[in-house]
Parts: structure tokens; C-alpha cells; sequence
């Protein structure tokens, strides 16, 4: 599990770990709606996370769960 602070810019949302200084943009979302979002996560980097779905709130922090590489 991580902090993870999410924030959208030009219509790209961008996931940014600060503890490995690590930021990536979002490719693809499980729930991609203002009342429903997040789920399984792919990062342009080609890891996959968890976000806890729920209301489309950015900025926001998250504590997210890495699936895999």
C-alpha cells in the first residue's frame, strides 16, 4: 500500500508517489465515472494499482494498492 496523490491536468490524471518520487499518467480506469471512480488502475509505466472506487474528487490522496508490474 502506498500514498498516492492523484491530479488531473489537461485532461490527463496523473498519479504521483512521493516516497520513489514517481509519476505517472493514468491509461485506463475500471470506473471512470463522477460517482464511481478509480478500480483497477494502468499506469503509462505498465504497473497495474488499486484505487478505492468512489466520487471523482481531484485533487485528492488515496492510499492505493499496487497489483502488479
Amino acid at each position: 500500500m502506498a500514498k498516492v496523490m492523484l491530479r488531473e491536468n489537461d485532461g490527463e490524471i496523473f498519479f504521483y508517489i512521493a516516497k520513489k518520487d514517481m509519476e505517472e499518467t493514468i491509461e485506463s480506469l475500471e470506473f471512470n465515472t463522477d460517482e464511481k471512480w478509480g478500480g483497477e488502475v494502468e499506469l503509462s509505466n505498465g504497473e497495474t494499482w488499486w484505487i478505492q472506487p468512489g466520487p471523482k474528487n481531484l485533487p485528492k490522496e488515496e492510499v492505493c494498492k499496487k497489483l502488479a508490474d
